[in-house]
């Protein structure tokens, strides 16, 4: 399927570009922008101060309680939401077409008047609170903070971009809002847009939707330092399985080997059933339920991580394989027969990421943040299709480094 293309019109408005996918088959519309910074922004002691404000915009603004606000989306059909994360704050929306001024009014109101009202506050925090208590609870959320704080320690990517259970209870309302004011700015925006409106009428929609936020733009988050090679730890934690996670330093999502880097990666961890340590941990030895391993992403760079969970005195044996598999790849790259499958499916799942207006939205916003273009995306398929079984072996080559796989596990594995 070389031949699938997205019609990604550029439209001008006062103060950016928006990317649209004009399609007037349904009465609907969904809106998605953003701004770099996100939790990175949040000064030390305040972590998590971005994602608070954030989830309380749509807990009232101007003269609408949360109540009366939830109600005047819910009146509309209108889904509107905040999210954010490591690197990243995004808005999206999605309306019928006749809704859409209501849509960009309380959207509007949201970013520019939030009420951060009391009883709303203490709501959100304690469900906030309560959502960092359960990520501690269990192997997988205590192998996974413990990573990222050894893999980038002293950085912004390294810590909970919701906040801990310390700083989220003392966050006062005075730092949500500065954090909101520092993040939610004129300029600095990205604006996609999918379905039933016209160029000129989502220039419109743009320019009302930002009006009377503070001009400027955000701080650019810090750039992602160095990865740290720390080895293999172990986070004790009584519980019947332990939980792994593994992975190493990537590549920039600007380097021409980046695709060639995904289709090896789904050979190796991505591929569910058909990948290498899902057949050598799962189907050959029976040592877990599933093991996947691919990119994350974060601050324009691929960083190689996966997991895997097991009962304790199976985590040795799990890791050699898992090692033994990173070591084979690195080595001899995948089959013709690998990377015909894996560029198929690559391909073939394509147009699935854009098949509604949300998706569509939602998918070129990702495209903008990592700097990707209309033509990037249309050539994709013929890319992938030119690939050759030696381009992978070259990445694997360059990226898989068995000796410095850096190794976090939460549990009680038996000798280690």
């Amino acid at each position: 399927m070389t031949d699938f293309t997205v019609p990604v019109q550029i439209v001008p408005f006062a103060g950016g570009t928006a990317w649209l996918v004009e399609d007037h088959s349904l009465p609907i519309v969904a809106l998605a922008w953003s701004w770099a910074g996100g939790a990175a922004l949040d000064p030390a002691g305040q972590e998590g101060a971005t994602a608070q404000g954030a989830a309380l915009l749509t807990e009232g603004a101007g003269p609408l309680a949360a109540v009366a606000f939830a109600d005047a989306l819910r009146d509309e059909a209108i889904t509107l939401g905040f999210g954010v994360g490591r690197d990243q704050f995004e808005g999206s929306m999605r309306t019928l077409s006749d809704a859409l001024p209501a849509a960009i009014r309380l959207a509007n109101l949201a970013m520019t008047q939030p009420r951060f009202d009391a009883e709303a506050v203490e709501r959100v925090r304690a469900r906030a609170l309560a959502a960092e208590r359960r990520a501690l609870e269990t192997p997988a959320g205590l192998a996974r903070r413990s990573y990222m704080a050894a893999a980038f320690p002293g950085h912004p990517a390294g810590r909970p971009s919701a906040g801990t259970a310390e700083s989220l209870a003392r966050l006062t309302v005075a730092e949500m809002r500065a954090a909101l004011g520092r993040q939610m700015r004129r300029d600095g925006l990205l604006v996609t847009a999918a379905g039933a409106i016209k160029p000129e009428a989502l220039a419109r929609a743009a320019e009302q939707l930002f009006t009377g936020l503070p001009a400027g733009a955000p701080a650019l988050p810090p750039a992602l330092p160095g990865f740290t090679n720390f080895g293999q730890r172990v986070v004790p934690m009584v519980a019947p399985q332990s939980a792994v996670v593994f992975g190493q330093d990537g590549l920039l999502n600007t380097d021409p080997a980046w695709e060639a880097a995904q289709v090896m990666l789904r050979v190796l961890g991505g591929g569910g059933f058909a990948s290498r340590l899902m057949q050598a941990v799962r189907e050959q030895r029976g040592l877990a339920y599933g093991i996947s391993a691919g990119l994350d992403l974060m601050f324009r760079r691929g960083m190689l991580l996966g997991s895997v969970a097991t009962e304790n005195a199976r985590v040795a044996e799990t890791l050699a394989v898992l090692r033994a598999e990173w070591a084979r790849m690195a080595e001899s790259g995948p089959t013709e027969a690998e990377l015909a499958d894996a560029v198929a499916y690559l391909t073939g799942a394509l147009p699935l990421q854009f098949a509604d207006s949300r998706r569509i939205a939602d998918g070129l916003l990702t495209l903008r943040q990592n700097d990707r273009t209309p033509e990037w995306l249309n050539g994709r398929s013929a890319r992938l299709a030119a690939l050759k079984r030696e381009d992978l072996a070259a990445v694997a080559k360059r990226l898989l480094r068995p000796e410095q796989l850096s190794v976090v596990i939460a549990g009680q594995p038996v000798g280690l």
